[in-house]
């Protein structure tokens, strides 16, 4: 991945945003290994991620995995110990570098192996790590990590992995933090029954028959960088099919990998794939991964963002498993799954946090992914019905951004409350063809990119020439909602905010009678006087704030 040379700049941002955060709802105990596992490490911070070359032997009758992990990487510095990150049970049983075996000193989940040849600076090298085990059982995919060990309604073996908040190396060796993605992607080698099918992500480039084991390996190789929670297994009986989407890059190859059974109903309801793309495309610009292909694979949970390779198990229904989220009606007139995991393509696996405390960027921009894709093709009054009836999920909990350096994430309301924070601050543009270029040019300017808030924040400030940070300190940092405070005399209207941040000045459309116009509290009282009697006075409820009559 693109990455600014600037690695400390993390560390830099986190110290900044931990004065300003409100801990009253987020406070626990971290320990050495949260902070081994989520911080920047010496023995992370001197190598650079260039190409992972993967390969598995997946034996499903005892739910173990077998193993070797080749990392590529550009030395930036001066060292001869390396962070490798695996956790139990799996057992990282070797090391080596240029054929010699390395000593591993493990600490947790952490593995730091000492390297006897001189690592010099500018110079491409590679290290190979032998792995093997029962990885850990999801119980509740994808919400816990882990695999998924389940059997189809055929009794065919139908298996998946998730690990989105406790990591890749739950299943397979890895530099297991977000900042660092290989710049070449990543070879997958899976090996399984010959009975089944492996997916990866990326394209297919062979497969192989070993009849003396009785097995087929399947290789799968992306070219863009990738994060290591999106890297993803599943097996199943699988049957495919495909189809082209000319997109606004080119000929974009969608492929589809369901069970057996489900074919019919996977061929009716995946016509939702390019109706997504469209209408993202038409937001975001380019699918982010045109060389890697689009694929939805059926999984048995509900399904995730893995990139180029989206998981699908939403029961082939419209809505969030048959349900509509928002209880307005919009949300059964398209598949939850197809389209908010697609979404991610953009904001999770294009544009990626540095640090899940910052998993916002995400899931805020993908929840209302979703919102765009009603407006592109039902209009605006729908989408608008459909985002504000989120807010009834809204639970005002924690903050949003979680603790830096310790992989702790946020509240999960930077779903519906994120979303609706951008919708609030699309209402302050006021100006529909600079939101459109904003998402677009986000999307090019962190083009397989990862990124902080900061970069963000600073980003849409200056596309917008708007002051956003009372807003997002506001949204992301506390668990206060603004409240407008108002007083209605004869021909007077007061008002001001609280319950907000210092120096909260958010304007606001109100309508006064039959008359829309702008308002622009602060904390302190504000009049407006009118010629007129006051009869009537509303907000404009595309703006998430509570108000209040004094």
């Amino acid at each position: 991945m693109k990455k600014n040379s600037l690695y400390l700049l993390l560390f830099a941002t986190s110290l900044c945003y931990s004065q300003s955060l409100d801990y009253s709802q987020n406070r626990q105990n971290f320990t050495k290994q949260d902070t081994l596992r989520g911080s920047i490490t010496p023995e992370r911070i001197w190598w650079d991620l260039n190409q992972y070359d993967l390969s598995i032997t997946i034996k499903p009758e005892t739910k173990y995995l077998t193993g070797k992990n080749t990392i590529h990487y550009k030395v930036l510095a001066k060292s001869n110990l390396i962070q490798i990150d695996l956790q139990p049970p799996m057992k990282l049983t070797k090391a080596t570098q240029d054929s010699k075996e390395l000593s591993i000193v493990k600490k947790g989940n952490a593995h730091f192996i000492k390297l006897s040849k001189e690592q010099i600076v500018g110079r491409f090298e590679k290290i190979t790590v032998y792995f093997e085990g029962s990885p850990k059982i999801s119980n509740n995919p994808p919400w816990e990590g882990g695999l998924t060990w389940k059997k189809d309604e055929n009794d065919f073996d139908f298996i998946a992995t998730t690990c989105q908040g406790e990591g890749a190396s739950l299943w397979w060796p890895c530099k297991d933090h977000m900042y660092d993605e290989p710049e070449k992607g990543i070879t997958l080698q899976y090996t399984v029954p010959e009975h089944l099918v492996a997916v990866g992500n990326g394209r297919l480039v062979k497969t192989t028959h070993q009849n003396d084991s009785k097995t087929k390996t399947y290789y799968w190789k992306t070219v863009n960088p990738i994060n290591n929670y999106g890297v993803h297994l599943s097996i199943g009986n699988y049957v495919h099919f495909s189809e082209d989407y000319q997109g606004e890059a080119g000929i974009l190859n969608c492929n589809y990998y369901v069970l057996k059974q489900n074919f019919s109903k996977a061929k009716k309801q995946f016509k939702e794939a390019k109706r997504t793309l469209q209408a993202f495309e038409h937001w975001f610009g380019p699918y982010p991964f045109y060389e890697d292909g689009y694929k939805l694979v059926e999984v048995p949970y509900l399904g995730m963002e893995h990139q180029s390779a989206v998981t699908y198990g939403n029961g082939y229904k419209n809505g969030y498993l048959g349900r509509d989220l928002s209880q307005t009606g919009w949300g059964l007139k398209f598949d939850f799954i197809i389209v908010h995991e697609s979404g991610h393509e953009w904001f999770a696996n294009n544009i990626t946090n540095k640090d899940i405390a910052d998993m916002w960027i995400h899931e805020s921009f993908t929840n209302y992914s979703e919102t765009l894709f009603l407006e592109y093709h039902f209009g605006k009054k729908a989408a608008n019905a459909y985002n504000i009836g989120l807010r009834k999920g809204i639970q005002n909990d924690k903050p949003i951004i979680g603790i830096y350096n310790v992989n702790h994430e946020g509240s999960s309301d930077m779903y519906y409350k994120g979303s609706n924070m951008l919708h609030t601050m699309r209402q302050i543009i006021d100006n529909d063809n600079t939101w459109h270029l904003l998402l677009r040019e986000l999307n090019h300017e962190f083009y397989h990119q990862t990124v902080t808030t900061e970069q963000i924040e600073t980003f849409i400030n200056t596309f917008t020439n708007i002051n956003f940070n009372a807003v997002f300190n506001q949204y992301l940092r506390t668990i206060k909602i603004p409240k407008l405070e108002y007083k209605i005399g004869k021909k007077c209207l007061e008002y001001r905010w609280s319950s907000s941040v210092k120096d909260f000045d958010m304007p606001l459309k109100v309508t006064i009678n039959s008359k829309t116009q702008w308002i622009h509290p602060t904390n302190n009282w504000k009049k407006t006087i009118l010629n007129t009697k006051i009869l009537k006075f509303s907000t404009d409820k595309n703006f998430y704030i509570d108000t209040i009559q004094l």
